[in-house]
């Protein structure tokens, strides 16, 4: 990377709801150099408005308005809290990249929509924010996502071939080989696993998959949810959201097994779950990179154990969570965006396009002032 010692912040909610990751860092060497990292969950309130936002309904500019608001204000507190425990003054950070909130992500239909209220969280902070950060990749003709993949080439890009799985709401892969990087979303990870088990326990997510590993996989079943799914099988680059993958999808395809079948033990369903996200994943690095010497797995399906041990019997290589790297799991996307941040300060490209399809190279993002 080889750049000056400035500041950037990155700020992260994923697809599975379940927070805001923040980190502060600089990335003047080979790897970043993290200065502080927080996270704090999303209000349920604010939840359920963001996953009422996924699917059409009243009154929606009001809610759309309303919560990218709260979810700014949400991240100016994180940065407060990076700012805090980094010790930097706003001023001596040069931008924020914002991901925002994706409530709808339609490539096919030529439009992707991140929840975001940029100039407000620039004014709450007093530091630029860069955000939009999928749009002009659509615009070229892409995807827009995913977009991790350019910062995965940028530090485990070694010559080796080597795998970045990045498990979120949604799984997706990156592929790093000598001929170049590609890579794509391969199905769903958190996002029906956290539904599942929340829906059966009470629990907003399987901690270590504990309430999987309890269960049995039904092998019927799991291969009823792959041949079910077409876009499972559509060549890359392709994305996906909970436009596709969500609760309505998964109970569609149980009510029909269990008028076939029977209803299964709902650990034996958690069970299932997990090994639909291992194999999707999986079959698509096997696929893909069959060369591959190392799986490193990022995002909250890291902490999973019960999913770790699945890739690996899975896979035909190491496993291992990119904190064995120097890159913290959790941190990865936030890292991710503050990289982006510093790629459109800079007038650098963010998109790979032989990741996301886009017609070439494309600086990614808005740029609100402080």
């Amino acid at each position: 990377m080889n750049r000056a010692a400035v500041p950037y912040i990155g700020l992260m909610s994923g697809t599975s709801l379940d927070g805001v990751d923040g980190v502060a860092a600089v990335f003047d060497g080979a790897a970043p150099r993290i200065l502080a990292h927080a996270e704090t969950g999303i209000p349920a309130p604010l939840k359920t408005a963001l996953l009422a936002l996924n699917t059409p309904g009243y009154d929606e500019i009001h809610a759309m308005a309303t919560a990218a608001g709260q979810l700014a204000d949400l991240y100016a507190e994180v940065v407060a809290q990076l700012l805090a425990r980094s010790g930097l003054p706003a001023h001596a950070v040069r931008a924020i990249g914002a991901h925002g909130q994706t409530v709808r992500h339609r490539p096919d239909a030529g439009y992707t929509v991140q929840l975001n209220a940029p100039a407000r969280l620039a004014e709450r902070c007093g530091i630029a924010v860069v955000a939009d950060l999928r749009s002009r990749d659509l615009a070229a003709g892409g995807q827009g996502a995913p977009l991790v993949p350019a910062f995965h080439a940028a530090v485990f890009g070694t010559g080796r071939p080597q795998a970045v799985l990045n498990l979120g709401g949604i799984a997706n892969i990156t592929l790093l080989q000598p001929a170049g990087t590609t890579g794509y979303d391969t199905g769903p990870a958190n996002l029906l696993l956290d539904a599942w088990c929340e829906r059966q326990t009470g629990q907003p997510y399987d901690r270590d998959g504990a309430y999987a590993a309890s269960g049995t996989s039904c092998p019927g079943l799991l291969a009823e949810l792959l041949a079910s799914e077409p876009w499972l099988d559509q060549p890359p680059p392709k994305s996906t959201g909970r436009d596709l993958f969500n609760r309505d999808w998964l109970d569609r395809r149980l009510r029909a097994w269990q008028d076939r079948h029977g209803a299964l033990p709902g650990a034996d369903v958690q069970a299932t779950l997990l090994a639909l996200t291992a194999e999707t994943s999986a079959r698509e690095i096997r696929r893909r990179l069959p060369a591959c010497e190392q799986v490193w797995v990022c995002g909250g399906g890291a902490r999973n154990g019960a999913l770790m041990r699945a890739l690996a019997a899975a896979l035909p290589c190491p496993v291992a969570p990119t904190d064995q790297a120097g890159v913290p799991a959790q941190q990865m996307e936030a890292l991710a965006f503050a990289w982006l941040a510093q790629q459109h300060v800079e007038g650098l490209p963010g998109n790979l396009p032989a990741v996301t399809g886009a017609a070439g190279p494309r600086v990614l993002g808005a740029y609100y002032p402080a």
